[in-house]
């Protein structure tokens, strides 16, 4: 049996005939000194009687029993030790080779060290590794160390390297843990990270080759030069802050401009010195330094005014750029939500950047590819075909009453024309109610209401007030049409949740700025021309024949050509229309919560 068969044989799990608890430092380290050793003359008294341990690896994988020899007996208290599961990485990775050590050059010991320490960069804490012991380990030659120190090394250095590229490739904490419901693609299995382990391994510059395995993605890069921006406008200190109260327009005045004025004007201080201190340097995030004839001009001229308690033009551009960066409504009126987003540190913005950081390292290779990315926040679907983004519409989304949750799915087929089959928490929640309001709802709606065998009940002789305490034993069902809640389109996905993608019959809220208020499924602009790329057959289903067959008013089920994932995504950080990072509403009070963890002892 070769290495390559030894691993698939530890993958599947083969090896329990060993009768040992296998896991990864101990193994390993037996594995590993053993092939240090194996050079030199043993001691008589690790070659003779066998202890019982010598027979049970005799009968371990020939991988194993080939690179060690006779393991010394020196060896067999380290193996008493509790361990678990032989899918481990690094056991794997030292299997696959022979157990040689892989730590004997300073420069890739160097190199680690610079990759952790270099870990805030991508919102991680350095705190999670050993640090100050990896540097003190990197003082001494691997010629130079004892046998015993050198597999002590060779696991620490293996070890974090192994934690190192999980946290960049797939984040520090395990989703699954956190939300019932999550679904996206899990992380690579043990053989893959052992190979991952290699590849990095052998590359010439180690601290490169491992910064590579954070996400490939431009949303990812701009949170991390966001991160970066306002990690260094945090060091000047908070804004002034903006006390509440009646919302404020255009030409206004109100002693709480002044206040408005001041934090935009104590935010260009902050830029105007950073730009200064770092000469040719460039941030992107929600506020870039930027040179004399950019942006900065008006904020600069923001505290040139005889009257700082009116809202001049001057100002109000400067809001209209910060709401626009903000994920707001860009209407120049100072609600209560600009005035809570005026109100927001740069520490605050610190610790966001940070949670959409490790919210992006849980999806991103979901987004490799081919893809349909359903951005909640950001309320808007993006279609990638080829590498290019090729559709791009706005949506609508769950109320924070009824959140649409954030999933990986596909679209199983299209209904032309489709029925609507009213869910159980809108038909508790707004039908019942209505029909006990109203008599004349289910009409006014075009709702029938159905047996399980699908025939049709009298809604007269249904009592409706007990039907709200304890339930309707019916289906209710709205008819087909334009006018319907679905619209003409439905785009069925195959999660449980009865969450899809369809028209409406109310485009005009596709005009406004936020757009949580569904109950739960998505809405979707332009559907037409979504259908007509995903049924991806231009001789039979282009927009004409789509037309025609929508215009006849029946119910009709299509296949969809393209299979691709439809990402829904939860972040309150993204990218606007211009690919520009842009902070948004945490609309479902999620960032806290996942903030909180982050944050938790790494263990």
């Amino acid at each position: 049996m070769n290495n390559i068969q030894s691993v698939q044989a530890l993958e599947g799990g083969m090896l329990t005939e060993l009768g040992l608890d296998w896991g990864k430092t101990v193994v390993t380290a037996a594995a590993l000194l053993a092939a240090l050793l194996s050079s030199a003359p043993l001691p008589a008294q690790a070659v003779g009687a066998d202890s019982g341990l010598d027979s049970r690896l005799s009968r371990s994988a020939d991988g194993i029993s080939a690179a060690n020899g006779v393991l010394p007996a020196l060896l067999e208290n380290r193996l008493t030790m509790s361990l678990h599961g032989v899918e481990d990485p690094a056991l794997l990775f030292y299997l696959q080779r022979g157990f040689r050590p892989a730590w004997t050059q300073q420069e890739k010991l160097h190199g680690l060290i610079e990759a952790v320490r270099t870990l805030d960069e991508h919102g991680l804490d350095a705190a999670d590794f050993a640090l100050e012991r990896l540097r003190t380990e990197a003082l001494y030659r691997f010629a130079d160390l004892p046998p015993e120190r050198q597999v002590e090394r060779e696991l620490l250095f293996t070890d974090t390297l192994a934690r190192l590229l999980q946290q960049l490739r797939h984040g520090r904490l395990n989703p699954r843990t956190l939300y019932a419901d999550w679904n996206f693609s899990a992380p690579a299995r043990p053989l893959e990270q052992a190979a991952r382990l290699a590849q990095v391994l052998e590359a010439p510059a180690l601290n490169a080759a491992v910064q590579a395995q954070a996400p490939d993605l431009d949303l990812y890069r701009e949170l991390q030069a966001a991160l970066k921006h306002y990690r260094m406008l945090a060091t000047w200190g908070d804004w002034p802050k903006v006390a509440s109260g009646p919302t404020l327009r255009p030409d206004a005045r109100d002693p709480r401009i002044a206040a408005v004025r001041a934090r935009l004007a104590a935010e260009e201080r902050a830029l105007r010195a950073l730009a200064s201190n770092a000469p040719g340097s460039s941030a992107t995030g929600e506020h870039p330094p930027a040179p004399a004839n950019s942006r900065t001009t008006g904020l600069a001229s923001l505290a040139d005014t005889t009257d700082a308690s009116h809202y001049d033009p001057v100002l109000v551009e400067a809001v209209r750029r910060f709401q626009q960066r903000a994920g707001l409504a860009v209407d120049a009126a100072l609600g209560k939500q600009t005035v809570d987003a005026l109100n927001i540190s740069p520490a605050q913005r610190v610790a966001q950047l940070r949670v959409n950081l490790e919210r992006l390292r849980w999806v991103a290779q979901d987004m490799q590819g081919d893809h349909m990315l359903v951005d909640l926040t950001g309320y808007r679907l993006r279609l990638h075909l080829g590498g290019q983004l090729a559709w791009s519409a706005r949506i609508v989304v769950g109320k924070p009453t009824r959140k649409t949750p954030a999933l990986l799915d596909s679209v199983q087929h299209l209904v032309l024309n489709p029925k609507w089959v009213v869910p159980p928490t809108i038909l508790r929640e707004d039908v019942v109610p209505g029909v006990v309001r109203n008599p004349d709802y289910l009409v006014k709606h075009r709702m029938q209401i159905v047996d399980r065998s699908g025939a049709s009940v009298d809604a007269q002789h249904i009592d409706w007030k007990a039907a709200r305490q304890h339930g309707l034993p019916y289906r209710v069902v709205q008819d087909s049409g334009a006018d319907g809640s679905l619209g003409r389109i439905k785009f069925s996905l195959a999660n449980p949740y009865a969450i899809y993608l369809h028209d409406t019959n109310a485009p005009s809220l596709f005009r406004r700025d936020t757009r949580a208020l569904s109950s739960g499924c998505v809405r979707v602009e332009k559907p037409n021309e979504l259908a007509v790329l995903l049924l991806d057959d231009p001789e039979r289903w282009g927009p004409e024949a789509l037309e025609q067959a929508l215009a006849t008013g029946k119910t009709r089920t299509l296949p969809v050509a393209r299979q691709i994932p439809v990402l829904l995504h939860y972040a309150s950080a993204g990218l606007d229309e211009q690919g520009r990072l842009q902070f948004r509403p945490d609309i479902y009070a999620r960032d806290e919560a996942l903030r909180v963890a982050l944050d938790g002892v790494q263990r």
